[in-house]
């Protein structure tokens, strides 16, 4: 499995292997040639490394699906990721923040924890991160996600915009 990855890409089951020659070509054309893309044991997920920045890469993604929307046919739905570190919980808290300090005073934030194949609980990390972090927080309109990817032994770990993520399906519909 790709350890330092930076995208997190969800397909539907049996499409891995299609959404790795697809979410390859789709970032060469939005200027990442030599990306690295890998299925997981994890039945939906492939783990992406670009050499463009995540969040930059996901909007790339986006203008392109606006324009060639027919060209996205096995992602549904890509995730940044900004950090990546060993899946325990001192590890977790630290990443969690040192991006946290990233958060501008007066921005809500929320935090949100997705976990595959791992033991881990998510209630447990968002009281042991969230007691360290001294901003509002708002689950419902929040201006930053700390979004923490657990994937089995690792964790990968973003400060994000709620429109930083891209659902394919939410962005067809718009269209």
């Amino acid at each position: 499995m790709l350890s330092d990855f930076n995208l997190i890409v969800s397909t539907s089951r049996g499409n891995e292997r299609n959404t790795c020659s697809e979410l390859w070509y789709l970032l060469g054309e939005v200027g990442d040639r030599a990306s690295k893309i890998e299925t997981t044991t994890i039945i939906g997920l492939v783990l992406a490394k670009t050499n463009l920045n995540p969040i930059e890469a996901v909007h790339k993604l986006r203008a392109l699906l606006k324009e060639r929307p027919w060209e996205f046919r096995y992602t549904l739905k890509v995730t940044p990721i900004e950090i990546v570190v060993e899946a325990n919980t001192d590890r977790i808290k630290g990443a969690s923040l040192d991006l946290a300090k990233k958060i501008a005073p007066k921005e809500k934030f929320r935090l949100t924890v997705e976990k595959r194949h791992t033991h881990l609980s998510g209630r447990a990390l968002i009281e042991e991160v969230a007691k360290g972090i001294d901003q509002t927080v708002d689950l419902e309109n929040p201006d930053r996600i700390i979004l923490i990817e657990i994937v089995a032994e690792l964790a990968g770990l973003a400060l994000l915009k709620p429109d930083d993520v891209l659902s394919v399906e939410r962005e067809k519909r718009k269209l």
